[in-house]
């Protein structure tokens, strides 16, 4: 199995067209033209079904959620299962913080479990009159079972262009913290990823189509343009 994943994604892409809070339970299904973490494909360039569920615990700000999707990574895994617990708080009328922590199983033969681990992440937003800016970071202390730290630090600013319309730019480093157990290439520890992304919905399906690019040199990490059609319902 390949040291590639997703990153968390539990705030929800299309949360800037959210009228009203989630129900309590809550599920989202979404086809994928591929399932890229930091702009390298899980699925080998190839389409993806993914679903979650997930529940708020009301005014408290906590939540807990599953989610899965199809993998490829050249051996026989085949699936992904996560499961996250956080919390999130609107410190005040531009401020807010989303922290929690992940964990990461694969499931398909018997050494698929061998990649599994933890991750801890925090998120800061802060909305303005020019849009939702945002500071995230990822951390685990033993990526993909490996046993080296990793950090992923990401900075992400999006605009409404019009009603439910935006454009969302951003830019994030994947970095080994040992290099010796884990590293992303033979040139480095650590490479770059570019995102722009629109954002919309239409009759209930949240759509996203986005452009993306890496500094590594491989063909699941090359400049691509990825579709995904999520909806989610309440239960």
């Amino acid at each position: 199995m390949t040291t590639q994943k997703i990153v968390l994604a539990v705030a929800l892409p299309f949360a800037l067209f959210s009228t009203s809070v989630l129900a309590d339970w809550s599920a989202t299904v979404t086809g994928a033209s591929d399932y890229t973490f930091n702009g390298v494909s899980q699925t080998k360039n190839d389409p993806a079904l993914q679903g979650s569920l997930d529940y708020s615990f009301g005014d408290t700000g906590m939540y807990a959620g599953t989610w899965a999707s199809n993998v490829d990574f050249g051996d026989d895994t085949n699936i992904e299962w996560d499961a996250y617990f956080g919390r999130y708080a609107q410190l005040n009328d531009a401020l807010s913080v989303d922290y929690g922590i992940a964990y990461y199983s694969y499931h398909g033969q018997s050494s698929s479990s061998e990649g599994n681990y933890f991750e801890a992440y925090t998120k800061f937003g802060y909305a303005s009159d020019l849009g939702q800016t945002e500071l995230n970071f990822w951390y685990s202390w033993d990526y993909f079972g490996t046993g080296a730290g990793h950090v992923i630090s990401m900075v992400a600013h999006t605009i409404e262009l019009a009603p439910n319309h935006a454009l969302r730019a951003s830019f994030d480093i994947s970095n080994s913290l040992d290099g010796d157990k884990f590293a992303w290439d033979t040139d480095g520890k650590s490479y770059n990823h570019y995102r722009l992304a629109y954002q919309t919905s239409f009759e209930g399906f949240d759509i996203e189509v986005a452009a993306e690019n890496t500094s590594l040199d491989i063909d699941t990490a090359d400049e691509r343009i990825v579709l995904s059609i999520g909806r989610t319902f309440s239960l």
